[in-house]
């Protein structure tokens, strides 16, 4: 995928280019489908699939305080990377940008730069100062310049509306298995392994691996999920624990994991935490011996879920090789 930080990188008008615009947050199955359909029309054509999407998020111009965000730009990046897409524009987005008009939009960033030769969006879409590029006004600028629009109606997945809002609503109620079906892929978080407080393993029996968490950032519910950790491109097993930890009166909010069958040190390395179950709330215990059973208990719990989860996957592979071969 070729990627363009600023529109003064793009040099030349690309090959027909059909593309889709949007702020993308998360990657979710609304948008995959968005740049599947980009990526079609733009084979039928011998064309370019692009996609154009802004950074930061122009609400956090817009709004500083009023949006939490699914991914950061790298995991967007990489995400619409591996969506297909032949290039992606991401053009910084500022209090100045955010005065350009629709009209100013399409004329010098569309036509002029991009040399647009079809558009595809979502069917909630609106863009420019005031949100004044709707729909009607995209199939009018097509019109009028020479580029057919596409909209892709609203996507639904077990009666709920795909969208970027929707999924932060359920990450923020710890609702995993649904965040995961409107994603499209587990709901992780990353960070770099700090030092903590050494209880894990001399204390309570359970060592963990902790990184700091933002109440500024996207943060799931508080309490014990089943996770998995990506380290060194390999997947392990998890609890993690995502809070305060009540019970020793912590007030730094934190991702406290017991990965599986590890024994490696890794402080300071990057992990990924994959978050795939909510177990129970966080719960200020009496002792430490109360807080290692308990511990156990989740243990127990998570091995359970990951075995399943695992089972569900090969039928799934089996169902799909099985499907083929038909």
């Amino acid at each position: 995928m070729k990627l363009f930080r600023n529109i003064q990188e793009i040099r030349h008008p690309l090959k027909r280019p059909v593309v889709t615009i949007g702020n993308f947050d998360g990657v979710h199955v609304g948008h995959q489908l968005l740049f599947h359909e980009v990526a079609i029309r733009a084979k039928q054509s011998k064309g370019t699939s692009v996609a154009i999407t802004f950074d930061p998020h122009p609400l956090k111009i817009l709004r500083p305080n009023g949006i939490r965000l699914i991914s950061t730009t790298r995991q967007k990046i990489e995400l619409i990377r591996m969506a297909g897409v032949d290039a992606l524009v991401i053009l910084p987005f500022d209090k100045q940008f955010a005065k350009t008009t629709a009209t100013e939009f399409v004329s010098k960033v569309l036509c002029d730069t991009i040399g647009v030769h079809e558009l595809v969006v979502g069917y909630d879409y609106a863009f420019g100062r005031g949100r004044e590029g709707n729909i009607d006004f995209l199939r009018h600028q097509g019109e009028q310049n020479g580029f057919p629009v596409t909209v892709v109606d609203a996507y639904y997945e077990d009666d709920m509306l795909v969208s970027s809002t929707k999924i932060r609503e359920l990450v923020m109620e710890g609702r995993m298995r649904d965040v995961r079906n409107l994603l499209g892929r587990c709901y992780y978080i990353h960070g770099h392994v700090q030092v903590g407080k050494q209880r894990g393993g001399a204390e309570i029996g359970f060592p963990t691996a902790n990184f700091k968490l933002s109440e500024e950032d996207l943060c799931p519910k508080k309490g014990v999920y089943v996770t998995q950790v990506l380290y060194n491109n390999k997947m392990y097993g998890s609890v993690t624990n995502i809070g305060y930890n009540p019970t020793f009166g912590e007030n730094e909010l934190v991702a406290e994991t017991h990965i599986f069958d590890f024994n490696k040190d890794i402080y300071g390395h990057p992990l990924r935490l994959n978050l795939l179950r909510y177990i129970r709330g966080e719960v200020k215990f009496n002792s430490i011996d109360e807080l290692s059973t308990q511990i156990q208990k989740d243990v127990n719990t998570a091995k359970q879920v990951l075995a399943y989860a695992t089972q569900e996957q090969v039928l799934s592979c089996e169902e799909r090789f099985n499907s083929m071969r038909c």
